[in-house]
Parts: C-alpha cells; structure tokens; sequence
C-alpha cells in the first residue's frame, strides 16, 4: 500500500485541507461531470465552500488539496482535481464563498489521473479533512492507481455522445470498457462536425461487425484519421492531418440493433443527410 501522503506531498501540511467532493446539493451534478466539464469555473464553485454564517473562508487554510468520488469505480474512490491556493474574500461574505481558489502547478501532472481509496465512505463529518491528519483519520487514503493519461468519464448515453477527435483517440486506444461494450452492441447513423466552419458530414455502421465502435476506430488512428472516406481525404491532404485532429467532433444521431439490415441503415443515412443539408453545406458527396 502506498500512502497517499506520502505520495502527494504539500509545502505546509499544518495548512492544508483535502476536499472529498461527492455531488452539488441534493439532486445536483455528480462531482467527477463537473470535473470533466468543458468549463472549470463548474468544478471551482464545487470546491468553493459555501455556509450561511461568516467566517466562511475554509478556517486558516492557505492550500486545498481537491477531489471527485470517482464513481465508475465506487463510493470509496476519489479522482484528483487540483492543488490551489486559498485566497480569503475580503470583506467576508454572508452565504457566499468566502474565498477564491488559484490553481498551482504542483502535482498538476496527476490531475484526472490519480484514484485514491479511502478505507470507509465519505460521510457529511469526513468530507472535509485536514492534511495533517487524515492520514491517521478514520479514511486513511493509499493510492489505488496511477492512469498513464487523463481518465474519461463513463458512457454517457448514444444521445449525449460528443467527442473530440482526441478524445476518441483515447477511448479507440485504451480500450475503454463502457464506452466499447456501448459502441460495439450497436448500429448506427453518426455526424462528424468540423468545429472551425461548421460543416457536417453524415455517415453510417451499417455492415461492421462491431457496430459504431469498428466504424469509429478507423478515424481515430493517426495514420488514418478519414475512415477510407474520399472527401475527409481530400481535406486532409488540403488541410493535414492537424486541422482534423484539432477541429472534428463526432455525435451520434440513430441507433440501431445489430440485426437490422444494412439498406434499412443507408436509408437513414440518405434521410438524415437531406435533413441536415450535408450534400450542398456539408462535407459528404454522395
């Protein structure tokens, strides 16, 4: 067992909290959602701690140690969030937050990557620890594990699926479980977006054995990056091969059982290309 302070090292332990976020209120947005969300002021607010009274600046603090229940994995494991700097709200605030957070780069390498196990849950008493003792506290943490790059978030739904190109590199080459198990059970009519003009090109898993998931596998290869499509291929000799890597989203737009016959799917595939207008705006050609 490695323990996690021995590992994650702080410059004033007497001064630093460790925050254990679970969710935002009751009924709210889990904690590891705003974590991976596109806009970090969502997972700052998280950590900025909020009470009816005054002297809502985290005590004597200077330094916050921030994580997410990891719950892909369990109500006992936590994902790292960052290390920041606590800077009170001068003057103090009365049911608002009554410090800023700053982000420091120190241990910034393990962030969405670090899972720590806690011997027992996190109850509304333990979720806030300090530095100094949790080690011997009642959660006493060790290191669980050590992704080699930044952790995704499990299948989100076939209607809630937007990635990014370097996203779907990450899932295609790691093998995410949730997300393969999801694509691979599936057939389906997908839409690529090219984010810098907005066009769009409609495509389709219609004879794939393994559905969305082998369809999808051939753009997220470097070496490929255009499924064996003519027009993607142009654009990637015009553009290279960055200008799709930086700009292409991917989204699924029908789903279908992996029985269904392939004409049924190419049908759909004809209909949503007119819906969306991608023969005369969009990027496909045929």
């Amino acid at each position: 067992m490695i323990r996690f302070t021995d590992f994650m090292t702080v410059p004033e332990p007497g001064l630093t909290k460790v925050k254990f976020n679970i969710r935002a209120g009751v009924g709210g947005a889990e904690a590891w959602d705003l974590l991976l969300a596109d806009d970090p002021e969502d997972w700052l607010d998280m950590n900025r701690h909020r009470e009816r009274h005054q002297n809502n600046n985290l005590g004597r603090a200077r330094y916050l140690l921030s994580f997410a229940q990891y719950y892909p994995y369990g109500p006992q494991y936590f994902i790292f969030g960052g290390f920041f700097r606590v800077t009170p709200v001068v003057p103090e605030l009365i049911g608002g937050p009554g410090y800023a957070l700053i982000p420091l780069p120190q241990h910034s390498e393990y962030i969405k990557r670090l899972i720590i196990k806690l011997e027992r849950p996190v109850g509304r008493d333990l979720y806030l620890r300090w530095y100094e003792t949790l080690q011997d506290s009642k959660l006493n943490p060790e290191v669980h594990e050590l992704a080699p790059d930044t952790k995704l978030g499990t299948f989100p739904g076939y209607q809630n699926v937007r990635l990014k190109h370097h996203e779907l590199q990450r899932i295609i080459a790691n093998d995410e479980p949730s997300w393969k198990d999801a694509l691979s059970s599936v057939k389906g009519v997908y839409v690529i977006t090219d984010l810098s003009s907005g066009r769009l090109y409609v495509g389709s898993a219609s004879g794939e054995a393994n559905g969305l998931w082998q369809r999808w596998a051939g753009y997220a290869h470097l070496r490929n990056l255009t499924g064996g499509n003519r027009e993607l291929e142009r654009m990637r000799v015009d553009l290279g091969g960055e200008h799709i890597v930086g700009n292409f989203q991917y989204s699924i737009l029908e789903i279908f059982d992996p029985k269904t016959k392939a004409e049924t799917i190419l049908k759909r595939e004809s209909f949503w290309k007119l819906a969306l207008d991608s023969r005369t705006h969009g990027m496909n050609r045929n």
